[in-house]
C-alpha cells in the first residue's frame, strides 16, 4: 500500500511518467483499428507511385512486399511489444530511465527534425490536391516554381498547426472512422483504372487469367527498368524497404508508447493489419493507380503527383482522399514533433511549441522533395534512431541474461549516460559511414547498426557500472512498482467504465455507414470485370465516380454521427 507522502508524490507526477495503469489497457481490436488507420495513409499514394519508377519487377513486387511486411510485423511482435509489455513505458521515459536528461533531449531533438519533415510531406501531399483544383501545375522538382503553389501549401498547413495546437484529439477521432474507408477506396482506385491498363497492353478490357495481370504488371506497371530505362530495384531491395520503412517504430522501439497499453506481447502481431492493408495492398493499388493515369494521360509516372493520380482514377473522391489522407497524417505527426519539442523546454506549452515546430514544418512543406524523396527519408530517419533502439534492447532484453544491471544509471544517479550517448554517435558514424562506402543496400543498413549499437552499449555500460551490486536498489525499485500499481488501483475505482451504445439509431447509422463502401465496392467491381469494350468502361468508371463521392459523403455523416453518440454517452454517463 503507498503511503500518503507517496500518494502526493504520484499525483504531482505527469501520467505519463508512470507505467500504464492496468484499467487502461487494451484488447487486440484496439491495436488492429490503430494499426489500419495510421498506415493506411496519403504516403501509400507516393510510395506505390515510387515502386513503379524505381523500375521493380511485379515478381518483387508482390513476393518482396509480403516478404518485406512479415518481417515488420514480427520485429514490432518480438522486439517492440514485449519491452513495451514488461515495462509499461513509453520509450521516452525508458531512456530517461536508463541514459539520464541529457541522452533523452538529444533524441526528442531528432524526434522533432524527423516527425517535422514527415508532416511537411504530408502537407505537401495534401497541396496537390488543392492546386489540382486551381489548375496550377504539378510540382515536380525539389523547389516550387509557382507562388500560387506555395500561398496553398501556407494555407493548407496553417490549418494543420491550429488543429495539431488546439484541435488533436477530435482529428484522432476522425482519423479512427478514416482506415475502412482509405482501404476501400485504394482497392477501388486500381479496380477503375485497371482496364485502361489492360485495354493499353492486351487490347482488351477485361482479364481472362492470372497470367494476363502479370503480363500488364510487367508491360505497364512494374516494368523492371526504371525512369531513366534502365534495370530497376530487385526483390532484396523490395523487401529491404517494406521492412525498413517503419524501423523508426519497431526496430527504434517508438511504438512502445502505443503497445504499453497492450495487454498482452502477442497483440504486437496486429500490426500486420497495417502492413497488409496499407503496406501491400494499398501499395500495389497506389501503382496501378499510377501507372493507369500515366497510360490515360499519355506520359510517365514521375511526371505525376498524388494530386493528378486521384482526381483521374476517383473523379471528385480523389480530392478528398488526398486531402484528408495527408491532413490526418500530418496532424498526428506534428503533435508528435510538438510533444518533443516540449520535453525539451519543459518551461513551454505544448501549444507553443507545436506553434513553432509548425511554422518550420510548413515552410520545409513548401519544396516538393519532401514527398517525392519519401522512400530514403523514412529509411535515413530510421537509421538515425535505430542505435537508440538497440541501446534499449540491450538494456532491457540483454543485460540480465550475461549478468548485468538493468537501470543502473538510474541507481548511480547518472544523470549525463557516457555509454548511451557515446554509442549512439558511434552507431552514426559506423551506419552512415556503410553507406558512404556503399558497403550494401541503404535499406538494409539499420540492421547492422542495430548490432553494432547493442554491442558497444553492453561493452561500455559494463566498463561504467553496469557490472556492479546493486540488490538494495533493485529491491527499492520492486517496491516503488508495487506502490505505484496500488497507487493506481485505488485511482482506478473511481473511474467510470466505458458504456458502449447499442441505440438502434446508431446501429442503423453504422449499417448505412458499412453499406457505403460496399456499393462503392460494386460499382469499382463492375468497371473492373463487367467492362467489355471501352465505351462501356466509360460509362461504368463515369457511375463508379459519380455513386464513389456520395457514399463517401454518406459515409463520413454517418460514421462522424456514430462516434459523437458514443463519445457524448461516456461523456454524460
Amino acid at each position: 500500500m503507498a503511503t500518503h507522502t507517496q500518494t502526493e508524490s504520484y499525483k504531482n507526477m505527469n501520467e505519463e511518467q508512470l507505467p500504464v495503469a492496468k484499467n487502461k489497457l487494451h484488447g487486440w481490436k484496439h491495436f488492429a483499428g490503430l494499426y489500419a488507420g495510421e498506415h493506411v495513409a496519403a504516403t501509400e499514394f507516393v510510395i506505390g507511385a515510387t515502386f513503379v519508377a524505381l523500375g521493380a519487377s511485379t515478381i518483387d513486387i508482390l513476393l518482396g512486399l509480403l516478404i518485406g511486411n512479415i518481417l515488420a510485423m514480427c520485429s514490432w511482435w518480438l522486439l517492440t511489444a514485449p519491452i513495451a509489455v514488461e515495462t509499461r513505458l513509453s520509450l521516452y521515459n525508458y531512456l530517461n530511465k536508463i541514459a539520464g536528461n541529457s541522452m533523452t533531449k538529444l533524441y526528442n531533438w531528432a524526434n522533432v527534425i524527423i516527425f517535422s519533415v514527415i508532416s511537411a510531406a504530408m502537407i505537401t501531399v495534401s497541396s496537390t490536391a488543392v492546386r489540382f483544383l486551381f489548375d496550377i501545375p504539378a510540382q515536380l522538382d525539389w523547389y516550387p516554381n509557382s507562388f500560387a503553389f506555395v500561398a496553398i501549401v501556407l494555407a493548407v498547413g496553417s490549418i494543420v498547426v491550429f488543429v495539431a495546437m488546439y484541435g488533436f484529439s477530435t482529428v484522432a477521432d476522425f482519423s479512427k472512422i478514416c482506415a475502412p474507408w482509405l482501404f476501400a477506396i485504394f482497392i477501388a482506385g486500381s479496380f477503375a483504372l485497371f482496364p485502361e491498363l489492360s485495354n493499353h497492353v492486351l487490347g482488351s478490357t477485361t482479364l481472362s487469367s492470372w497470367a494476363d495481370f502479370m503480363t500488364i504488371g510487367d508491360s505497364s506497371i512494374w516494368t523492371g527498368t526504371n525512369a531513366e530505362g534502365e534495370k530497376g530495384i530487385g526483390l532484396l531491395e523490395v523487401i529491404g524497404f517494406a521492412w525498413a520503412a517503419n524501423s523508426i517504430t519497431h526496430f527504434g522501439l517508438i511504438d512502445m508508447a502505443v503497445f504499453r497499453f497492450a495487454k498482452r506481447k502477442r497483440y504486437g502481431l496486429f500490426s500486420g493489419v497495417g502492413m497488409f492493408f496499407g503496406h501491400y495492398l494499398a501499395w500495389i493499388s497506389a501503382g496501378i493507380m499510377g501507372a493507369g493515369v500515366a497510360v490515360l494521360l499519355k506520359t510517365t509516372i514521375s511526371s505525376l503527383d498524388p494530386g493528378d493520380v486521384a482526381y483521374h482514377a476517383l473523379g471528385w473522391t480523389g480530392f478528398v482522399i488526398v486531402i484528408i489522407a495527408g491532413w490526418t497524417t500530418a496532424n498526428a505527426n506534428l503533435y508528435r514533433a510538438g510533444l518533443a519539442a516540449q520535453s525539451i523546454f519543459v518551461n513551454q506549452s505544448r501549444e507553443r511549441m507545436t506553434a513553432i515546430v509548425g511554422v518550420v514544418t510548413v515552410i520545409i512543406a513548401c519544396f516538393p522533395f519532401v514527398f517525392s524523396q519519401m522512400l530514403p527519408l523514412l529509411t535515413y530517419a530510421g537509421l538515425l534512431v535505430v542505435p537508440v533502439g538497440g541501446i534499449v534492447f540491450a538494456e532491457h532484453m540483454l543485460f540480465p541474461k550475461i549478468g548485468l544491471t538493468r537501470y543502473w544509471a538510474k541507481y548511480k544517479n547518472i544523470t549525463r549516460s557516457v555509454p548511451a550517448i557515446a554509442t549512439w554517435a558511434l552507431a552514426l558514424v559506423f551506419g552512415f559511414g556503410l553507406n558512404a562506402l556503399d558497403v550494401m543496400s541503404f535499406y538494409y543498413l539499420f540492421i547492422p547498426t542495430w548490432i553494432f549499437s547493442i554491442v558497444v552499449y553492453t561493452l561500455l555500460a559494463k566498463k561504467y557500472g553496469a557490472s556492479e551490486d546493486y540488490t538494495t536498489e533493485i529491491a527499492a525499485e520492486q517496491q516503488e512498482l508495487k506502490n505505484i500499481e496500488a497507487y493506481q488501483a485505488e485511482l482506478a475505482k473511481d473511474v467510470a467504465k466505458p458504456v458502449q451504445d447499442t441505440s438502434l439509431f446508431s446501429k442503423v447509422l453504422n449499417a448505412i455507414s458499412t453499406i457505403s463502401l460496399l456499393i462503392i465496392f460494386v460499382f469499382a467491381s463492375q468497371v473492373m470485370f463487367f467492362s467489355e469494350t471501352m465505351s462501356i468502361y466509360t460509362d461504368n468508371k463515369t457511375q463508379f465516380e459519380i455513386a464513389c463521392f456520395i457514399c463517401t459523403v454518406i459515409y463520413f455523416a454517418t460514421a462522424y454521427w456514430s462516434l459523437m453518440r458514443q463519445k457524448a454517452l461516456n461523456t454524460t454517463s
